[in-house]
Formats: structure tokens, C-alpha cells, sequence
């Protein structure tokens, strides 16, 4: 397990944590691809840190004090496998899409997440290039009350979607990803002649 891996690993998660686009182009290859990203605004599929960061913005408009505390890494200089939590408080709507669109749209419950997740992470050039996580999803929906629907929650999320409150979240969380995503060509790299 070479250092170099392993802080890169970190990396990426504290991107994830803080939406911090130096750290993005320091950590994640120009040619990333994150295979998570079906269920994310379209951001969040573009390449590079822009996608990265984009994934950050949507994760954290949804769950305030997002983090991933790690909890066993193993690596070589092309990959590192990390098994972590993810851990936060839902206080903003968590808006998932299909094939780029509004899929479901869960109103904030304030409820407190904490799942385990497994990543694999390819790398090249001391870069992130490739990311494919094994999530608990219905873990995590299970502690927002979404699966199986608590009878309030799935009345709720029939409210928003009728009411287009749903529609109005997907709308403001692609913006919001979008918006993360441009920053990524915008920020100088450390060191960078201003």
C-alpha cells in the first residue's frame, strides 16, 4: 500500500465532504468517471473534477455535516478499495434522477444517516480515474422512513410531487450541481501564477 494511494483515497472524500475544487483538480484525474453517478443530477456524470465536484454539491444539499469516516483501506499503485460510513443529517430535499430526470424527491426529515459503503478507486498519474462504490442505498433510505414507506413519508413525497415542490428540487439541485461542476475550470491549481 503505497502513501501516495491511500492519501489520494482520502482525497476524494473530503472533496466529497467539503466541495473543495483545489483539492478536486489535485485529487481526480482530467479523464475520472464515476459510475455512481446514474442517480445523480446530469453534473454529476461529466468527467474529471468537474463531476466530482458536482456530486459534492448534490450530496451535501441534502445532508448537512456530510462525512466519510473510513474505516479500512487496502491498496497497490493502481487501486485502492476503502470501506467507510457515510454519515449526515437529511436537511435538504435528496433528489434522486433516472436517465437525467426527477425519479424521486425525499423532503428533509432531519433524521440522522450512518451506512457502510464500499468504493473502488482506480488510479493513474498519482490521479483518481475511475470510481465504483458498493453502497447500502436501502440502508439509507430505510433510516429516512422511504423503504418500506412509512405511511407520513410516502404522503409527504406524494404532496411534493403534486404540489411540484418535487420538480422545483430537482430543478434547483441541478442548477446547484451544474454551478459546482463549472467551478472546477474556473479554480487555479495551487502553486498557479495568478
Amino acid at each position: 500500500m503505497t502513501p501516495d494511494t491511500v492519501e489520494l483515497a482520502h482525497g476524494l472524500f473530503r472533496i466529497l465532504e467539503t466541495g473543495d475544487p483545489a483539492l478536486a483538480l489535485d485529487v481526480v484525474g482530467e479523464d475520472n468517471h464515476n459510475r455512481e453517478a446514474a442517480v445523480a443530477p446530469p453534473a454529476c456524470a461529466a468527467a474529471g473534477p468537474a463531476g466530482t465536484l458536482a456530486s459534492s454539491a448534490w450530496l451535501r444539499s441534502a445532508f448537512s455535516d456530510l462525512r466519510f469516516p473510513v474505516l479500512g483501506i487496502a491498496a497497490n499503485d493502481d487501486q485502492v478499495w476503502v470501506r467507510l460510513r457515510m454519515q449526515g443529517r437529511h436537511t435538504g430535499p435528496f433528489v434522486r434522477f433516472r436517465d437525467g430526470a426527477l425519479d424521486q424527491a425525499i423532503p428533509p426529515t432531519g433524521r440522522e444517516i450512518d451506512f457502510e459503503q464500499v468504493h473502488v478507486l482506480d488510479i493513474r498519474n498519482a490521479k483518481v480515474v475511475r470510481h465504483e462504490a458498493l453502497r447500502d442505498d436501502i440502508a439509507m433510505l430505510g433510516q429516512l422512513g422511504v423503504f418500506p414507506p412509512s405511511p407520513a413519508t410516502a404522503l409527504r413525497m406524494l404532496a411534493w410531487r403534486m404540489s411540484g415542490r418535487a420538480a422545483r428540487a430537482a430543478a434547483e439541485v441541478t442548477s446547484l450541481a451544474a454551478d459546482a461542476a463549472g467551478t472546477a475550470a474556473g479554480t487555479p491549481r495551487p502553486g498557479d501564477a495568478e
